[in-house]
């Protein structure tokens, strides 16, 4: 029964780290078309299309992003390759989950309720949602992974958990105190002693 609960926690936690590393890649691939110099010419242009047939509550939200990035585009389009680069990184290494999960959640609300205008105008012919709020529920659904598993260990935070005794902070929901930093553990003092 113990070789049994072993392999299904191995193949667990393979598994769970392969649902980060996918979301990492895909990650990476939207950061590497966010490096183009398309991508900075378009970003302001954007934005603006993304405010086109909102309702007009929502006018002052996208007038203010407007006017924040018009004098400064290629500040926010480089920010947008940095941040998108970093999220895909981070989860394709494992490397800071928790606080890359949540910049995924963040950065993926901003995205969407920015350069996808909340997915909408929603009118008769709309067939999106967009993907900001599916990265933001990816990185909810990794962050609950996180808080019921724990430590992956295929992963740069299980190397580092085991140096810096602080490093759990950033790595695991709940800060890893007391958390076990892999899926085996070693049995206990009485099996061992017999």
């Amino acid at each position: 029964m113990a070789g049994g609960e072993a392999a299904m926690g191995m193949r667990s936690s393979w598994q769970k780290s392969v649902a980060r590393v996918v979301f990492g890649v895909i990650w990476g691939i939207d950061a590497a078309l966010k490096w183009s110099p398309a991508f900075r010419a378009d970003y302001l242009g954007i934005l603006r299309d993304a405010a086109k047939g909102q309702p007009a509550w929502l006018e002052p939200w996208f007038h203010f992003w407007v006017s924040l990035v018009g004098p400064r585009v290629g500040m926010f389009a480089y920010a947008t390759a940095v941040t998108e680069t970093v999220i895909a990184l981070a989860l394709i290494l494992g490397v800071a989950r928790k606080a890359a999960y949540w910049l995924t959640v963040l950065f993926g609300l901003l995205i969407w309720s920015t350069a996808e205008g909340f997915g909408g105008p929603y009118t008769a012919g709309s067939t999106d949602v967009g993907t900001g709020i599916i990265y933001a529920m990816a990185g909810v659904f990794l962050l609950a992974i996180n808080a019921a598993a724990g430590t992956s260990q295929y992963s740069l935070d299980a190397w580092l958990e085991r140096r810096i005794p602080w490093w759990g902070v950033v790595a695991e929901v709940g800060g890893g105190r007391g958390r076990q930093t892999s899926t085996f553990s070693a049995p206990p003092a009485e099996a061992r002693s017999a």
